[in-house]
């Protein structure tokens, strides 16, 4: 459970120590791990936050933390029997999990971009730079190679002159 305590204080923060999280990261775990939902509402969320950080505070700490999910699994599981069920419960949901990326910008496929990226409609050097099969040729496709071997480059009737003579 500290794992994913520290994977979502760490999400989007460079910075962060993994030891203290923000309302909106306690929000994004609450969501991405299935706490909030029908049964609890990020009203619930929201005010559960504010109610044991510290006055004046920002962050709350992995003991406030548990405090939280104390209050919270009360409404997420009202069907279990016991107190130390419903706390079972609510940390086996978030145990292991780390942020979501849902939504995220993906990589377009449509319109301009199929056009833009297919190498056989490629013309001039450009062309050069992709085998038959679409892929890159790498250095080979950016470096003009000079061959040694006494030839003006694109000289078409290379080694004909002893079979003519």
């Amino acid at each position: 459970m500290e794992e994913t305590f520290s994977n979502f204080s760490k999400f989007g923060d460079t910075k962060s120590t993994g030891k203290e999280l923000d309302n909106k990261k306690f929000s994004k775990l609450c969501k991405d791990t299935g706490i909030m939902g029908r049964l609890v509402t990020s009203t619930d969320v929201d005010i559960s936050f504010s109610k044991h950080k510290p006055k004046g505070g920002r962050t709350i700490t992995f003991k406030e933390f548990e405090a939280i999910l104390d209050e919270l699994c009360v409404k997420r599981f009202p069907k279990k029997e016991t107190l130390d069920d419903k706390k079972d419960a609510i940390r086996n949901l978030i145990a292991g999990k780390g942020p979501k990326t849902a939504g995220t910008t993906k990589v377009s496929k449509a319109g301009a971009t199929n056009r833009l990226t297919n190498t056989s409609k490629y013309t001039g050097s450009h062309k050069e730079r992709f085998g038959t099969d679409g892929k890159g040729k790498g250095l080979e496709g950016r470096e003009d190679v000079i061959e040694d071997d006494g030839y003006v480059v694109g000289y078409t009737n290379k080694d004909t002159y002893d079979k003519t003579h």
